[in-house]
């Protein structure tokens, strides 16, 4: 598949933010992104099947209300569940960033242990450790993993990206905590994981929301699945970065966009 053929869908709720940046980024990579709200999609207006990727923004959708996610998950649970399920099972692309893992670990689609669809949440993102909202650039690290998104940076590269969240802190239930991280750790699972500026892995405030084991992005086992707390699309170009001036940024956000991309090639 050709570049310029590549449909997105930049999906979206009232509450969503952060859409027009992503846009922006597949645009200028040559593909066609284009804004989906999900009623078009639970009302047969637009098809999930038309599109090579879902990308789920962050923001505050349907106010936060609930959970983080909850009602934005709910929504589609009800309706488009079995489609973005077969969407996923066809080897199709999904991300959620920020809001957006929360949405997708309420789906069911996120940590995908054992399986490739869970009823009920296997995992949880709770209120950060600081009790407050965390809004900064953060570093992680690139781990061993089978995600698809991030092929274009090496393994054990530490990155700068901004975080902009309340319920970040990613944790399983205490009976599964141990062998479910196990299994993620066995299977290649944990994309990223929060460090400081010497890649130690360290506790807050390096790592931002006191997530278990650092984890700040997870894939499913097939790695066509991803979602993590900070926002590639804040990230995305050189001069995003406050230390821009002095050249000191390379563009993290831009490698994932294209890592994305560059699979979507190769697959369709």
């Amino acid at each position: 598949m050709k570049k310029d053929e590549i449909r997105i869908a930049i999906l979206r709720i009232e509450g969503t933010n952060c859409e027009e940046e992503s846009y922006n980024a597949f645009k200028i990579l040559g593909t066609k992104p284009e804004y989906v709200h999900v009623n078009e999609l639970s009302r047969g207006l637009k098809k999930l099947n038309d599109y090579q990727m879902i990308f789920i923004p962050g923001g505050f959708s349907g106010g936060d209300y609930v959970r983080a996610g909850a009602i934005f998950a709910s929504r589609m649970k009800g309706t488009i569940s079995m489609d973005l399920k077969k969407f996923i099972d066809d080897g199709k692309l999904v991300i959620g960033v920020c809001n957006g893992f929360q949405v997708l670990i309420e789906l069911g689609f996120l940590p995908g242990i054992n399986t490739d669809w869970s009823e009920k949440p296997q995992a949880a993102l709770a209120p950060n450790i600081s009790n407050r909202f965390e809004c900064r650039w953060i570093y992680v690290k690139k781990e061993k993993n089978s995600c698809e998104f991030l092929k274009n940076i090496d393994d054990g590269k530490i990155i700068a990206l901004p975080i902009a969240h309340a319920e970040g802190r990613f944790i399983f239930s205490k009976e599964n905590e141990k062998k479910y991280l196990e299994h993620m750790i066995d299977n290649n699972q944990i994309a990223l994981r929060y460090v400081d500026p010497n890649g130690n892995y360290e506790e807050y405030p390096w790592n931002p929301n006191g997530s278990l084991y650092n984890i700040a992005g997870i894939c499913n086992e097939n790695g066509n699945v991803f979602g993590l707390m900070p926002h590639p699309e804040r990230a995305f170009s050189r001069y995003q970065h406050p230390g821009f001036y002095r050249n000191l940024y390379e563009e993290p956000g831009k490698k994932i966009f294209k890592g994305m991309v560059d699979y979507i090639v190769k697959k369709f």
